[in-house]
């Protein structure tokens, strides 16, 4: 029911150790593959759901490929994502079928396409309703039809004479991406298109990639995302009504996300302004996914703002996205409680103020827990679910079907400050500031993240999220984590520069929101900046995994990939961990604090090594 082939069990991978071996199951696939191509007759792949990997490379061998005309409908070459490419013939049979250009942007970005698109590319001959599938291909098989190819314009970068220049053409883009020593599978399938490469080459290349360190880290951090996708499947929620109260960034976003999603959803704020541009915005959101315009205006019918907060009474799920501070929340939740259903389940977003204090005013604090999304809401898959010491099994288990069904990786996080991501990622924001207060370029320190495996430096992070959050997030973390707020972050925002929002932060910004370069700066060389950024994450996700913060080393790993783009090479800051032993972490640690003072102090759980064991995101959620 889920489709024609999702593509290999990617389970097996992690028992496959041998490069050898792995160029054999290749070449066996190849062999399957290579049989049905040959066959004497035509054949035809009548495709609906899912046409992944392996699926669509076996879709590939066959002389016709029909695909079903809906949204449901998916076809895609995923494994770069894996760390790996196309193993069974895939690179030898997709570029003469769709077109170099296409054929590699699909390879190297391992984008899925719709059954429309795909038609548009060629990689099907037709789209046809569900009815008419199986008359469709008894049609094509007696047509005598030649095997499709793309037309001759198509073939063109793939002229021996051009394919140099094709692969200068794409580098800047696919570095920007995936850096070479860090992902190299794209780089492979450049190589493979380049010299034309045979089948036996494109298997000898798959079973080198398929034991490596990136593909094995990158397979282990697919596998804890899809046990989280189960995890949000896994039971009922009974949410059709969700009433978001706060039409700021986070609030807008979650409230549009929810409505692109096909729930109802009623936004309130006590500003009509606030409630026009979340409106305004969700237009020309909803008009740049859906594109049809009767999809767009469903969703907007879907999507009601509500000064008033009359959707309190219909909700069935109440998120509570306002400022971010305790009394606030806890007078909003004592008035809603008394407009609410009874089974209705509140939910706050805060990012850091643990649930006990939010709910001290509420009558049954057992239906509250917290949902904490991440910005862009839209962009970034995971959502904690916090667990307050009062909140129920049952409410616990409907936020996470809720998030399953928006499209979102819940991850259980016991109720304490800043939880998982937050808590680990804030020790390291804040040393990147301390290195700006001692002189250090910002250019230089974001690159040195960037260059480690970070999705985007320190700084601009800061920047992004916005300064004023970063202080308030960080003064709600000093005490309990006993870490100092630095005085350039305090002295930043008191002069209005919270990041790019406002155009200036630790860097200015244009007009349109794009970061201008900074003059060059002169760094001292012998400063160990990569190091002390990392090792105070490291060291905070050990306290985080001490602490019980999360059940087991696999959620760490887990929410700082899903939750910060934790540079997924390295599996997460527990694999990374792991690979780099945590005896030499502490001694570092133990350096650096000798040098740079106590916050480098090694926390109590590297001498407690039973704390590493993986057990792919425990059962027993904290």
């Amino acid at each position: 029911a889920s489709g024609f082939i999702a593509g290999a069990d990617v389970r097996e991978f992690e028992r496959i150790t041998d490069p050898v071996r792995a160029t054999e199951l290749a070449q066996l696939g190849q062999q399957v593959c290579a049989r049905l191509a040959g066959l004497p007759f035509p054949s035809v792949a009548v495709i609906h759901g899912f046409c992944l990997g392996g699926g669509l490379e076996l879709a590939l061998a066959c002389t016709y490929r029909l695909a079903r005309e809906d949204s449901a409908t998916r076809l895609g070459l995923p494994e770069v994502r894996l760390g790996i490419h196309p193993g069974f013939a895939g690179s030898v049979r997709l570029p003469p079928l769709v077109g170099d250009l296409a054929a590699l942007d699909m390879m190297l970005t391992g984008r899925t396409v719709s059954a429309r698109e795909a038609r548009r590319l060629g990689l099907v001959d037709e789209i046809v309703p569900e009815r008419h599938l199986l008359h469709a291909a008894e049609t094509f098989l007696k047509s005598g039809k030649p095997r499709r190819k793309a037309p001759w314009y198509r073939q063109v970068p793939g002229w021996k004479p051009l394919r140099t220049l094709v692969v200068r053409l794409f580098a800047p883009r696919v570095r920007r991406k995936a850096p070479p020593d860090h992902y190299p599978a794209p780089w492979r399938v450049l190589d493979l298109w380049r010299e034309r490469a045979t089948e036996e080459q494109e298997a000898q290349s798959l079973g080198e990639l398929l034991v490596s360190r990136s593909s094995r880290n990158l397979v282990h951090v697919f596998l804890l995302g899809e046990e989280l996708k189960r995890r949000g499947k896994s039971q009922a929620h009974g949410v059709e009504h969700v009433h978001v109260i706060g039409a700021g960034v986070m609030g807008a976003d979650i409230a549009i996300w929810a409505a692109l999603k096909g729930f109802r959803v009623s936004l309130q704020d006590q500003k009509p302004e606030i409630l026009a541009r979340a409106m305004k915005k969700a237009h020309g959101f909803f008009k740049s996914k859906l594109k049809e315009p009767r999809a767009v205006q469903e969703a907007m019918d879907r999507f009601m703002p509500d000064l008033e907060g009359h959707g309190l009474k219909r909700a069935d799920l109440v998120i509570e996205a306002i400022v971010e501070q305790v009394e606030p929340k806890r007078e909003l939740f004592r008035l809603v409680e008394q407009k609410v259903r009874p089974q209705t389940l509140l939910a706050t977003n805060t990012s850091s103020i643990p649930l006990e204090e939010i709910g001290a005013a509420l009558k049954d604090p057992s239906r509250l827990v917290g949902l904490h999304f991440f910005n862009p809401v839209a962009q970034m898959q995971l959502v904690e679910i916090v667990r307050g010491a009062q909140s129920s099994e049952e409410s616990l288990a409907r936020a996470r079907a809720f998030t399953g069904a928006i499209e979102r990786l819940p991850l259980d996080v016991k109720s304490s400050p800043g939880f998982l991501v937050n808590r680990i990622l804030m020790p390291y924001l804040i040393e990147a500031v301390k290195l700006v207060e001692e002189g250090v370029g910002i250019t230089t320190i974001d690159q040195a993240a960037t260059e480690f495996g970070m999705p985007m430096g320190p700084i601009e992070l800061a920047d992004s999220v916005g300064l004023d959050i970063c202080l308030s997030v960080a003064e709600e973390l000093s005490e309990p984590l006993h870490m100092e707020v630095p005085d350039k972050l305090r002295e930043l925002v008191g002069q209005g520069h919270l990041g790019r929002k406002t155009g200036q932060g630790f860097y200015r910004y244009n007009a349109r929101g794009r970061r201008e370069s900074p003059p060059p700066d002169k760094t001292a060389a012998d400063i160990p900046i990569t190091e002390r950024l990392v090792l105070r994450l490291l060291n905070e996700a050990m306290a985080c995994l001490r602490a019980g913060v999360v059940a087991d080393a696999d959620a760490v790993d887990a929410g700082m990939v899903y939750g910060t783009g934790f540079a997924p090479f390295l599996g997460g800051p527990m694999s990374y961990i792991d690979s780099l032993g945590v005896t030499g972490i502490s001694h570092s640690l133990h350096r650096l604090s000798q040098e740079y003072g106590p916050r480098f102090k090694p926390d109590a759980g590297w001498s407690q090594p039973e704390l590493l064991q993986r057990h792919r995101l425990s059962s027993n959620p904290p």
